[in-house]
């Protein structure tokens, strides 16, 4: 069902070659993330790449704040404390394989995300990140500022949504879950065919509210399930609900591709 695959830090490790440390707590793209986070990884690597051809310097580790603090020193200036961008110089960084997900937006590393402002603040990482904004900087520093922006924009679309936020716990718990393999529950299967068949047999929006209404529930119901085999460090079944999680998620998919 799974393998622990080794504890997996961000993007740049295999390209830096430096030790990084154990995320905070029991938790801190997929496992083995979606097509997309796969190429994001893949995006990441190339542009670690050509950071390297261009003489960048390896980061060293960063405060757990988002606007900085710790011991960091910024790579133009020399500031302390700088973390993705330098509050001094403003500078953008190059990318820390030690920092995770949760550091990147202040977060206490778990799966149950109490921050109501984190759509404001990707906004805000990316007002001083983006690429477009660093286009008259020297070629390191926008090769920084598009592995940053990258970095923050995977960030926030794992964190914001229960499925891929608990993928990516069990990534930092070095447990790689083989998102393509099915479930041996004809109760599960017969639940979704028919699911399937009533997606496309409605004829209005509000029978296609109810459906979602409904898988909603069920997919919030497995979420708990997977924080609290989590919590137990029970990961059989914490990849469990992330794959019945998946049914469900990918069920809504169709009802919103309907209405």
């Amino acid at each position: 069902m799974w393998r622990r695959a080794g504890r997996i830090r961000l993007h740049l490790a295999e390209i830096t070659g430096r030790r990084v440390r154990r995320p905070l707590g029991p938790p801190a793209p997929t496992a083995t993330f979606s097509a997309s986070a796969r190429a994001s990884s893949s995006f990441h690597r190339y542009l670690g790449t050509f950071r390297d051809s261009i003489g960048a310097t390896p980061s060293r580790s960063m405060s757990t704040q988002t606007d900085g603090g710790g011991g960091r020193e910024c790579w133009s200036c020399g500031a302390k404390g700088a973390f993705l961008s330098c509050g001094s110089c403003r500078s953008v960084q190059p990318v820390d394989p030690a920092v995770d997900y949760f550091e990147i937006f202040g977060l206490d590393p778990g799966y149950n995300i109490k921050d109501n402002n984190l759509e404001g603040k990707y906004k805000d990482w990316q007002k001083k990140l983006h690429p477009d904004l660093v286009h008259s900087k020297s070629e390191k520093e926008r090769a920084f500022a598009a592995e940053q922006s990258a970095l923050v924009i995977d960030a926030y679309r794992t964190l914001s949504k229960p499925l891929p936020r608990a993928l990516y716990m069990l990534q930092l718990e070095g447990i790689h879950v083989d998102e393509e393999k099915t479930i041996n529950d004809p109760g599960l299967l017969m639940e979704m065919m028919e699911i399937r068949e009533a997606v496309s047999e409605a004829s209005d929006s509000q029978t296609l509210g109810k459906i979602q209404s409904q898988m909603k529930r069920k997919l919030e119901t497995w979420s708990k399930s997977f924080q609290e085999a989590f919590e137990k460090r029970d990961f059989d079944r914490a990849v469990e609900a992330t794959q019945r999680m998946r049914y469900y998620e990918r069920a809504m998919e169709e009802t919103v591709k309907k209405l």
